[in-house]
């Protein structure tokens, strides 16, 4: 009787834990927990989406230190497998992607041209701070990688920080980047390769905006974007246009709720469309912790319309069925 009491106190213990966790809710600002139940490590990411799989890049961060770029496969969003590490460190001290420099941003599309999967991250030089502003491109043949480093670069001249990759409904691709110290937000079209910007490259704005996030509904682009304050959280801001190339029209804050203002203590960092649901995006942030920056955690949260712009409301807990029933 005693055994079966241990065996059942354990089955609830386990049960109640986020390593077997079996529902289908998110829960903004909480831990995660990949299927083995350790924290997933994917800071400042973005996702992909191939063949019935979601595959998610980020930086592994340490306590302070980059280590590189991780990635994650599921099937629905919530259940994550650690496939471990997308990109490495070099162990050549001389290499620009050695220890002591920065990745960050990851983001990864698919090339159906090439059949390659190309990433292109921030990359900041070993031992150098944020002085080298380039972008940093590799390739792989799989989606978990490991993906092979193949150059960095500014773009047409142009320092290149907080980043996204967009791929528009034709295909094309596009990067967006931080430039001028992060007071100019700037837009380049890819190259059919996907591995170098062309001379389409032009300024959005200028307003000291970073981590920008990307959506298209009803022909229209949406562009979400945080302040520069360092690890400190501010507001975010929304422009919206008919072309990618612009103009844009700022349109304000779309975040709603409790410390909306300080976009719920979070940075944005990706928009992530669900296929097979008409307009149903996924706003992914990341809660920065400078102490710990391995413990940041995750904010996504679903994104709404109201008067046919992107509102980001803040909700404790949410299911990709509840919040879009189409």
């Amino acid at each position: 009787m005693k055994k079966l009491l241990i065996l059942l106190a354990s089955i609830t213990l386990f049960s109640g834990s986020s390593v077997a966790q079996t529902t289908r809710e998110f829960t903004p600002g909480e831990r995660w927990y990949d299927e083995k139940g350790e924290l997933i490590n994917a800071h400042g990411g973005g996702l992909l989406y191939t063949k019935g799989t979601y595959y998610w890049y980020g930086e592994i961060r340490g306590t302070s230190a980059s280590e590189g770029v991780s990635v994650y496969s599921s099937k629905d969003l919530h259940h994550w497998k650690n496939q471990g590490v997308a990109l490495a460190k070099s162990k050549d001290p001389s290499s620009e992607i050695a220890v002591g420099g920065l990745m960050e941003r990851p983001k990864v599309i698919y090339n159906p041209k090439t059949k390659k999967y190309v990433m292109w991250f921030h990359l900041e030089l070993p031992g150098k701070g944020y002085d080298a502003a380039r972008a940093g491109v590799a390739i792989s043949d799989k989606a978990t990688g490991p993906f092979t480093y193949l150059k960095s670069f500014r773009p047409n001249g142009h320092m290149s920080r907080d980043m996204t990759l967009y791929v528009d409904d034709d295909g094309s691709a596009y990067h967006v980047y931080s430039a001028r110290d992060n007071y100019d937000l700037r837009i380049a079209k890819l190259s059919d390769d996907f591995l170098s910007v062309t001379t389409q490259d032009s300024l959005l704005f200028s307003n000291h905006r970073e981590a920008p996030a990307l959506l298209k509904k009803d022909g229209k682009y949406y562009l979400i974007t945080s302040g520069c304050t360092g690890w400190k959280p501010n507001q975010a801001s929304l422009h919206v246009s008919e072309s990618l190339f612009g103009p844009w029209k700022l349109l304000g804050d779309p975040m709603k709720g409790p410390n909306a203002k300080l976009t719920f203590d979070g940075q944005s960092t990706y928009i992530q469309a669900i296929p097979g649901k008409k307009d149903a995006f996924i706003f992914i942030a990341d809660r920065w912790n400078p102490k710990d920056l391995k413990d940041s955690r995750y904010l996504w949260l679903p994104i709404r319309f109201e008067g046919g712009q992107p509102v980001v409301e803040w909700v404790d807990r949410w299911s990709i069925k509840s919040a879009f029933h189409n």
